[in-house]
């Protein structure tokens, strides 16, 4: 069956008029859904100041990893890791209030120290063992090739001579203290020796009164496996 022309016309008219209305529908939807998603950080209305939204909270577990790793391995590469050779000698104590003040030039220590990668520190003071000859610290890196150390070691004294009857009964020696060792060190550009500054404080047993303070040098040179 043949459809008339006109008619033909008609529903083809019809068809364009429902696809435009279609058309239009979907365009409005999508404006309309911008602007509600706008309304969070942009404008809002007549009359109204725009809003922003906060921007989201990082996760906590991230920023306490990130200080983990960072605190397990402060500097890796740092010039000053590895086994030194070292030597402590007396400078600037002539002034010095406390009963100990040795000359300048006169070697207060001497032994080999390690400068671990984690940030730690360990030294075999050429000090009789009986007196206390390892002690541990960490350092830090302060500038470009220039570290600072804070140590600890225990003092004994092995002949008694200093020692009261309270502190260690029925013993030949005993705990002088704590004795804290600070020092400011510069690896050279060849990265085989490095210099500094020293202070070494002796404490009493409790650790809170000073005894005496010492002030020096440090130098060192690097030991290898060759």
């Amino acid at each position: 069956m043949k459809i008339p022309y006109r008619t033909r016309v008609y529903l083809a008219r019809k068809v364009l008029k429902m696809a435009a209305a279609a058309l239009a529908l979907v365009v409005v939807g999508s404006l309309f859904s911008l602007t509600a998603r706008a309304d969070c950080g942009s404008y809002t209305g007549a009359g109204q100041k725009p809003k922003f939204a906060p921007p989201p909270r990082r996760p906590l577990l991230t920023s306490v990893s990130y200080r983990l790793a960072s605190f397990a391995v402060p500097d890796r590469d740092a010039t000053i890791v590895g086994l030194w050779k070292f030597t402590f000698v007396a400078k600037g104590n002539s002034s010095n209030p406390f009963p100990v003040n040795p000359p300048d030039g006169t070697t207060l220590d001497a032994g080999y120290v390690q400068w671990h990668s984690d940030g730690t520190e360990i030294t075999n003071s050429g000090r009789d063992p009986a007196t206390g000859s390892f002690c541990l610290g960490v350092w830090k890196s302060i500038g470009r090739s220039t570290y600072k150390l804070n140590h600890f070691a225990l003092s004994w004294d092995a002949t008694g001579q200093s020692c009261s009857p309270s502190q260690q009964p029925g013993s030949t020696g005993c705990l002088q203290g704590p004795t804290n060792i600070r020092e400011e060190v510069t690896v050279d550009h060849s990265g085989n020796h490095y210099d500094g500054i020293l202070s070494i404080d002796q404490y009493d047993p409790s650790g809170e009164h000073l005894l005496f303070e010492l002030k020096g040098t440090v130098s060192a040179d690097r030991i290898t496996a060759d």
